[in-house]
């Protein structure tokens, strides 16, 4: 009777692994598989793919502390990530909330803003390029019109190319993040404003006693997002500075191309892959650490 109830509970389990099946497979050959082979290649010196690898154990892993290319670049990834990460979820709450209080052009706007995120990145790199050239770009144009004399060279210039990137990468990716926490927003009970309003909160107390805690389960959910997302920019980087002037924009993801791509050091570019696989992985860590913290569910 029991073998029967239990052979019984097994076949109710085969039409659900039957549905999640093509999926795994899937998730194995393109993430699974890709990633213990580019662990195994990290312990290799494999240059191309006619070139027979060799075990170097962690020679790659001992370079890249000497690797002052390698350095720099983690570097610029740090920086881009703490002005990327504040920058766009200050951006995306702050629209989310304005586009909420407006009813009748809610839809439109939300549209207007997530446009940009399903934009080709070619494209935006390309049209934010010429925009900030600084001899014929409308934006140092419009700098000297208003009366600043020496605008900056943007991408041009060491000290603003990575600025300049950066910017582009909020524009483009905040109307995403706003339709998260929209929809965050929408999910939060109105009883609990009018609680608060009875007890005589104004507008910035009920946000931020009411929206901030009920909101914090998504905007947990969108820092993890946007720190992923930051150390994965490799597009705009390779279309609006090609990692220059000198090395002033040069990032992990960007840096491990110029090793497997240009250099053909496919072992040492696998290797860099793992490190920035290990950053995120501990960054993400902590943040789940942290996450009792500060977030109200």
């Amino acid at each position: 009777m029991m073998t029967s109830n239990r052979l019984r509970n097994y076949k109710s389990y085969i039409p659900g692994t039957l549905f999640i099946l093509p999926a795994f497979v899937l998730f194995a050959i393109f993430i699974f598989v890709p990633l213990i082979y580019g662990l195994v290649m990290s312990f290799t010196d494999y240059g191309g793919f006619n070139v027979t690898p060799n075990f170097v154990g962690l020679d790659n892993y001992t370079k890249l502390l000497g690797d002052d290319y390698f350095l720099v670049s983690l570097k610029n990834n740090l920086i881009y990530t703490l002005l990327f990460v504040p920058l766009t979820m200050l951006l995306a709450l702050f629209a989310a909330i304005a586009i909420n209080n407006i009813l009748h052009l809610r839809k439109y706007l939300r549209m207007a803003f997530y446009f940009p995120y399903i934009t080709s990145m070619v494209s935006i790199a390309i049209a934010w390029g010429l925009l900030f050239n600084p001899v014929s770009g409308p934006i140092n144009y419009i700098l000297k019109a208003i009366g600043i004399s020496n605008p900056p060279e943007w991408l041009m210039s060491s000290k603003w190319a990575l600025l300049a990137i950066i910017l582009v990468a909020v524009w483009k990716s905040f109307g995403y993040y706003m339709i998260i926490i929209l929809a965050g927003i929408q999910g939060i009970p109105e009883h609990l404003y009018e609680a608060a309003e009875l007890d005589g909160a104004s507008k910035f107390q009920q946000f931020l006693y009411v929206t901030l805690p009920s909101l914090s389960p998504t905007l947990f959910m969108v820092l993890v997002l946007t720190i992923i997302n930051s150390f994965q920019v490799f597009d705009l980087v390779s279309v609006m500075t090609d990692g220059g002037p000198g090395r002033s924009t040069n990032v992990l993801v960007f840096r491990i191309y110029q090793e497997a791509f240009v250099n053909y050091r496919m072992g040492y570019a696998a290797a860099m892959s793992t490190v920035l696989f290990l950053i995120i992985m501990v960054i993400s860590l902590i943040q789940f650490r942290l996450e009792k913290k500060w977030v109200t569910y």
